[in-house]
Order: structure tokens, then sequence, then C-alpha cells
């Protein structure tokens, strides 16, 4: 009687142990820029957007809410952002770390989708004509949008977060006369006075 000899699976290679060290250490990395809040939100960058919204208010200030007002806050917001997004990425850099960081991605795209809705409104309401509406909407989303954002980030981003939003909620429910000045306190009063925290606490 023949004997049956059994078939044995080919053994599988071990992994070398600098792989899997690297393997191991390529993990540890990414689970650490997952839990690390972002810390590169600017303070010297916001009090420069503050400053730059103080320029818009005293440019519109008296005017109607017309075509005119309504291109210099938004030219305005242009400028600020483009002074807030290099201010973060010289920040992120000058801490060893980026803007494209596990951190930085969700703090960025936490951020997107009430400005996306910011701008598909203003379009809106500028074809309605009703842009005594324009404060009220740009303080509370824009607010929204930073106390989303800030939820990856330090603790005082969403409370600056939520201090929009009471402006812009108090924008929403008083005269149009008072709309420059309320987005002089917003956008300029609480991007200076959040920026210098931010700048003192945290480096700048």
């Amino acid at each position: 009687m023949a004997s049956v000899t059994p078939i044995r699976p080919e053994p599988r290679p071990v992994p070398a142990l600098h792989d899997r060290a690297i393997d191991d250490l390529s993990f540890i990395r990414q689970t650490m820029e997952r839990a690390t809040p972002f810390t590169a939100v600017p303070g010297w960058g916001g009090v420069a957007m503050g400053c730059t919204a103080l320029v818009a208010a005293g440019l519109g200030w008296g005017r109607p809410l017309g075509s005119a007002w309504v291109a210099t806050w938004l030219g305005a917001a242009a400028l600020a952002f483009s002074i807030g997004g290099w201010a973060m990425s010289v920040k992120a850099s000058r801490a060893g770390t980026s803007v494209l960081s596990a951190s930085g991605r969700r703090f960025v795209l936490a951020h997107i989708p009430s400005l996306l809705v910011g701008v598909l409104l203003t379009i809106a309401l500028v074809r309605a004509g009703q842009v005594a509406a324009l404060p009220g909407t740009w303080l509370l989303l824009y607010g929204a949008g930073v106390v989303t954002s800030g939820a990856h980030s330090v603790r005082v981003v969403p409370l600056m977060g939520l201090c929009f939003m009471a402006v812009g909620t108090l924008a929403l429910f008083t005269p149009a006369s008072w709309a420059t000045a309320l987005m002089a306190v917003g956008f300029g009063g609480l991007h200076l006075a959040f920026g210098l925290v931010i700048a003192r606490r945290y480096g700048g």
C-alpha cells in the first residue's frame, strides 16, 4: 500500500525586521497626526485680516448698501483670505508641519462648506436686491465655519466662531444703517482681538 505524503503549504516569507519597523513608525506617525490639533492658526495674520476689514469699513462708511458697498467688502474678503492663507502656511512651516498635514486638511476642509454657501447666498441675495441681509449672512456663515474648523484646532478658535455668530445674529435683526459698524466689529474687531490672543498664546 502506497504511503500518503501530506501536502504542506509553502512557508510565507517573513517580512524583514526593518520593514516592519518602518511600517509601525509610519502608522504611529499617521495616528499622531490625526490626533494632533491644528495649531498653525495665524495670530498676526488674523490681526492683518482685521485691519483689512477696518479699512473696508472706512471706505464703506456712510455709503448705501449697494453694489459699491458689496464690491468693497468682497475685495477686502479676497485680500483677507489671501493674507490668512499665507500666514497659516508660514506658521505651519515654522512649526515643521504643513497646511496639507492630516490636521491641517481637516481644519481647512471643515471651513470650506460654509464659504461655498456664503458665495451662493451672496449671489442670490444680490440678485434679489436683499443686500441688507448680507452682513448677518456673512458673519453667521463665517462664524459657523470657524466653529467647525476650530473643532480640529485650539480651544480659542471655536470661541471666536461663536462670537462671530453672535454679531451676525445681531446684524440680522438690527437696522441696515448698523451694517457697516457691525461688519467692522465682527471682521475687524474680533479678528484683531482673537488674533492678538492667538499670537501671544500660540506662537504668532
